[in-house]
C-alpha cells in the first residue's frame, strides 16, 4: 500500500508561474511514488473573500484545467472539489467544539494576513477557523504526509495538535499527518517581489503566449544599467532570479557574466528567458486548449475523483461518529 499524500490550492484566483514550481511540479513527481489526494479548495476562498464570491466557480475549472494541464494524472492521482464533499465541513464543526481559541490565535498567519489585508474585515469565525478546516480537509483522509516548504512547517503543527486532542479524547482514530519536506524555489515576479497575484506581478498559466512574451520584456533589472555598455549586478535583476530557475547552467553563467562586463544586454538576456519559459509553458498551453474543448472530460475527472475521495470521508466519518458517540 502506498503512503497517502494530502495537498490543495484554494480556489481564489488564477494559478502562475510560482504556483507551477512552488508546488504543482513537486505534485506531479509525487503521483507516481504515493496515493496522492489533491483538491481545490473553494470553501478557503470564502476565509478571506466572502464579499464577492463571482470569480469562484470560473477559477476552481481554471485551476482543474491547469492541474490537469501541469501533468497531474487521474489515472495516477485523485482531484476532488472540496465543496462537493459535505463531511469536510461535518468533521470541522466537531473538531471546533475541541480546540482551545488560543491555538487558532497563535497560528503565524493569522495576524500576518490580517496585516496584508487591512483593507478587508477579517474578523470572522471563517477566518480564525481556518486552519481547523484545513486540518479537517487534512485528517479526513488519514494522510500520512502534507508536501510542505520549512517555512510553512509550523502551520501544519495545528493539525498535528488537533489530531493529537481528538484522538486522546475519544478513540486513536487520526494519524497526526508530518510534512513532506520540499524545497520551494522562490519565484519573482515581474517587479521583483514574490510572484503573488495580490500584487498584480505574475505570470500566469493561462496567461497567452504574447502577454507572457511582454510581462517578461517590460521586467525591471539592475536600475545601474541605464546604457547596454553599463556594467551591472545580475544579483539584482529580477529577471535573472528567473534564469536560476528556467534556464540551462551554461545559459545563467552567460547572462550573469554578460550582465557583469556589460557583454550582454537586457533585451537579449529577456530573449533567452523567454525562450526557456515558453519551452515550459507550451506544453501546458497545449493540455489547456485540448481541455477547454473537452468539457464533458471535464466533468468525468471531478466526478471520478469526487466518488473516490467521498467514500474515504464518509469512512473516516462514520468512524468519527461512533468514536464521539452519536447514535447512527
Amino acid at each position: 500500500m502506498k503512503e497517502r499524500v494530502l495537498s490543495g490550492m484554494q480556489s481564489s484566483g488564477k494559478l502562475h508561474l510560482g504556483n507551477l514550481v512552488g508546488a504543482l511540479s513537486n505534485w506531479v513527481r509525487l503521483q507516481d511514488t504515493y496515493d496522492c489526494y489533491y483538491f481545490i479548495a473553494d470553501w478557503h476562498a470564502l476565509t478571506t473573500g466572502y464579499a464577492d464570491t463571482s470569480a469562484i466557480k470560473e477559477s476552481t475549472r481554471d485551476i482543474l484545467i491547469n492541474f490537469l494541464a501541469a501533468g497531474l494524472d487521474p489515472e495516477k492521482c485523485t482531484l476532488f472539489i472540496q465543496s462537493r464533499i459535505p463531511e469536510h465541513a461535518e468533521l470541522h464543526l466537531l473538531l471546533s467544539m475541541i480546540t482551545p481559541l488560543g491555538w487558532l490565535e497563535r497560528v503565524p498567519t493569522y495576524k500576518e494576513k490580517q496585516q496584508e489585508l487591512k483593507e478587508r474585515d477579517l474578523s470572522t469565525y471563517g477566518f480564525l477557523g481556518y486552519p481547523l478546516l484545513q486540518t479537517a480537509d487534512i485528517i479526513i483522509y488519514r494522510a500520512k504526509y502534507v508536501p510542505v516548504g520549512i517555512d510553512q512547517v509550523p502551520h501544519l503543527e495545528i493539525s498535528r495538535e488537533v489530531a493529537r486532542r481528538f484522538n486522546y479524547l475519544y478513540k486513536e482514530i487520526f494519524p497526526e499527518p508530518e510534512p513532506l519536506l520540499t524545497e520551494f524555489p522562490k519565484v519573482v515576479g515581474t517587479d521583483g517581489r514574490k510572484m503573488s497575484k495580490s500584487y498584480d506581478n505574475a505570470i500566469y498559466l493561462s496567461d497567452s503566449p504574447v502577454v507572457v512574451e511582454q510581462k517578461i520584456r517590460t521586467m525591471v533589472t539592475d536600475p545601474a544599467r541605464v546604457k547596454k555598455s553599463d556594467p551591472g549586478n545580475p544579483e539584482l535583476s529580477p529577471v535573472y532570479q528567473l534564469h536560476k530557475i528556467f534556464s540551462s547552467k551554461e545559459e545563467i553563467e552567460r547572462v550573469a557574466d554578460g550582465c557583469r562586463t556589460a557583454g550582454i544586454g537586457c533585451i537579449e538576456c529577456k530573449k533567452i528567458l523567454i525562450k526557456n519559459v515558453f519551452g515550459v509553458m507550451e506544453p501546458i498551453w497545449s493540455k489547456r486548449q485540448e481541455l477547454l474543448d473537452s468539457p464533458d472530460t471535464l466533468n468525468e475527472i471531478v466526478e471520478q475523483g469526487t466518488e473516490k475521495a467521498k467514500k474515504i470521508a464518509r469512512e473516516t466519518m462514520h468512524l468519527v461518529r461512533e468514536a464521539i458517540g452519536f447514535f447512527s
